[in-house]
């Protein structure tokens, strides 16, 4: 049978105070798109405030040469009308897992929206996997589990590096640093050198599986068919 995969995209569309756009970043979500899409998978998406989930334009550019994200451009309707996050409590049944593609926009919203925290501890509690790429993870810092633990603590996870921050330039934008928050939260947080691969799986039956960056999206997605696949 077709896995079922809910997709949550951040509905933050401003570069802090800095005037600039942000939102998801495009590779984060087209070359998952094609991986899943590859295997069938069905993908629900949803964001926060439902509706359009702003697209970084700003990766855009910087991927126009690739061509999987030129043709997933070609796909607007998957992101100009969300559905409601809200809509998916208690629906953690009705999937096998979720995925979280970055760009800074979840830094602004996901890392302290209650439903997408209460919806990653229903979905991982039920034996869903939880996944996320780059910024993604950023979802995933505030999570607790109903025993009142960290989803993340003692767990091997990967996210954008603090180094990688830097060199983007916008480590003073953020609200935080996701690597040192992270890591203040009881992550045990693993990196490759700058903008190379990292997948890490880890948690209960390799459930919890997060990207460095996004040259991580693909592998971070194929790390989540393969879960699946021993999951089921």
């Amino acid at each position: 049978m077709p896995h079922n995969v809910l997709i949550i995209l951040t509905s933050h569309s401003k570069l802090g105070d800095t005037g600039k756009p942000t939102g998801w970043y495009l590779p984060e979500l087209a070359h998952p798109y094609y991986v899943l899409k590859g295997a069938n998978a069905n993908l629900t998406i949803a964001s926060p405030a439902g509706g359009k989930a702003p697209l970084d334009p700003s990766s855009v550019e910087a991927f126009k040469e690739d061509k999987e994200c030129q043709d997933f451009l070609k796909e607007e309707h998957l992101w100009a009308n969300t559905q409601k996050l809200s809509n998916f409590v208690g629906k953690a049944k009705d999937f096998d897992a979720l995925f979280i593609p970055g760009g800074h926009g979840p830094m602004f919203d996901l890392a302290t929206d209650e439903t997408s925290q209460r919806i990653i501890q229903e979905f991982y509690e039920s034996g869903k996997i939880v996944s996320a790429v780059c910024h993604g993870p950023a979802a995933f810092v505030n999570v607790k589990l109903s025993d009142g633990s960290s989803l993340i603590n003692n767990e091997p996870v990967t996210a954008f590096t603090n180094a990688e921050e830097d060199q983007a330039g916008l480590t003073k934008v953020m609200p935080f640093l996701l690597e040192t928050q992270l890591g203040k939260n009881g992550a045990k947080f693993e990196q490759a050198n700058p903008w190379q691969e990292k997948v890490v799986q880890a948690g209960k039956d390799g459930r919890l599986i997060t990207g460095q960056n996004p040259a991580s999206a693909r592998g971070m997605a194929k790390a989540v068919l393969k879960a699946l696949e021993m999951n089921q």
